[in-house]
């Protein structure tokens, strides 16, 4: 019953996630651009600044769902490519439902937008891979004013939080060896 419940409430976070208000894209061409008025003298860590930024609901529901809000308060430090709520609605309902459904693998595909360490936008363009906490590497591109991570696009960079910075992506990122199918039998 608890498990039922809890998937109720998170789809309900889900599609309240997906009404909230637009979230406007601050990437300028060609280089990225840090949003500086978001940086505080203690900004809390990467899951407070995310819960308070108001379009990441879906990505801090899912953190609490997989019990890694202990983890990703800790010291850190931590670079959070973060999936907006509209990256997540944009999953299908039966994978978001199974995900849910599953803790560890919900940890798993979680722990593929983490990186161990601060890694500012200046960092991560110099770079063409990036090594998640999951163990697989993200690939990045950056041509054309955009930067990529895989298929997913950076939309808004250097969040700052007092245990890492926090990147705005487009899309849920889904490690190559991750088997969706598995998710639903």
């Amino acid at each position: 019953m608890k498990k039922q419940i809890a998937t109720i409430g998170m789809l309900a976070l889900i599609t309240c996630g997906a009404q909230a208000e637009p979230f406007s894209p601050q990437l300028a061409e060609p280089a990225l651009v840090a949003d500086h008025h978001m940086e505080a003298k203690n900004p809390g860590t990467v899951v407070n600044v995310a819960a308070n930024a108001g379009n990441f609901d879906t990505l801090v529901a899912a953190i609490q769902a997989a019990k890694l809000q202990s983890t990703l308060k800790g010291d850190g430090p931590f670079t959070i490519l973060a999936p907006t709520d509209e990256a997540f609605a944009a999953l299908p309902k039966s994978t978001l439902n199974a995900l849910l459904a599953n803790p560890d693998k919900l940890a798993t595909i979680l722990k593929y937008h983490v990186i161990s360490g601060k890694a500012p936008a200046s960092k991560v363009v110099t770079m063409s891979n990036l090594n998640s906490l999951q163990g697989s590497d993200i690939e990045v591109k950056a041509m054309d004013g955009k930067v990529m991570l895989n298929d997913a696009r950076v939309l808004k960079t250097d969040v700052m939080a007092g245990n890492g910075v926090i990147h705005a992506i487009d899309k849920v990122l889904i490690p190559a060896d991750f088997d969706l199918a598995s998710l639903e039998e």
